[in-house]
């Protein structure tokens, strides 16, 4: 694939969007070549980087995909994601899907689509975060047998706006610490007398506060001893950076559902 690669983001409106929109366009490797939105978004029409702070790009903010381009990043809301991996299955265009809080029709459609383009899809677009997963594994499995027992407790902390609860990135943790332990029973927060907590348990707890972009932690509690866990975001460039790094690497890719394992070369 010659350079620059010619990419469209679903969701160029939003606040990621706005960040894609703003970062993509200072990558010599890119070419912002489309900006999508569903239809009834009263930006349409505006030029892409205006609406992101940058500037004029030459861009304007449109509902739909009428221009070739090699890659797709989708960071929109989820009832918009089916939209856009029908889009870009049609058109045989790589997708990554960063949009959060997906459910199982919309998960059903992003695994159907990986079947016939390479299509991206995490809940993190967190190159740290990901990594933290990796970690975390490993952690998992270590102290799986340990002898005092590791009580495993995941704390979350978002801003206010964010809507699904605990968060995707949360959960995923929560299935790396299972796979890797064997844990059966989830417990989202705590009160009353719920009685002592048992080793079978992952304890989750979402924290929703002012504008934090998020952090997570993962307690693996021992008897003498803690381990933890944790991954901060200091701003949401992080996720947008991931996102334009899961982009080019799908670029000439075979079909196949992909994650961030991928981009890191931790698969």
């Amino acid at each position: 694939m010659s350079l620059p690669i010619r990419i469209a983001f679903h969701g160029a409106a939003g606040r990621m969007g706005q960040r894609l929109i703003a970062l993509a366009s200072a990558d010599p490797t890119l070419k912002i070549v489309a900006a999508l939105e569903h239809a009834a978004n009263p930006k349409l029409g505006q030029d892409a980087g205006a609406i992101a702070g940058v500037g004029p790009i030459g861009v304007l903010l449109s509902a739909k995909l009428d221009v070739p381009c090699d890659v797709v990043v989708d960071f929109s809301l989820p009832k918009a994601v089916p939209g856009i991996v029908a889009v870009c299955a049609e058109r045989n265009v790589p997708l990554v899907v960063a949009t959060t809080g997906l459910e199982a029709a919309e998960i059903a459609a992003v695994q159907a689509a990986a079947g016939k383009i390479p299509l991206l899809w995490a809940p993190s677009m967190s190159l740290a975060v990901n990594l933290a997963m990796k970690l975390t594994s490993v952690a998992g499995a270590a102290l799986k047998d340990h002898p005092t027992g590791a009580d495993v407790e995941i704390i979350e902390r978002h801003h206010r706006f964010k809507e699904d609860s605990p968060s995707g990135t949360a959960l995923k943790f929560g299935q790396v610490v299972a796979a890797a332990m064997g844990q059966t029973k989830e417990a989202h927060g705590r009160g009353g007398r719920p009685g002592a907590r048992p080793h079978n348990e992952i304890g989750y707890h979402a924290v929703r506060t002012g504008d934090n972009p998020g952090e997570h932690t993962i307690i693996f509690g021992l008897l003498g001893e803690t381990l933890e866990i944790t991954v901060k975001a200091t701003n949401r460039d992080c996720y947008a950076q991931g996102a334009l790094a899961a982009g080019k690497f799908l670029v000439g890719k075979s079909p196949k559902l992909y994650n961030m394992n991928d981009v890191l070369g931790l698969a």
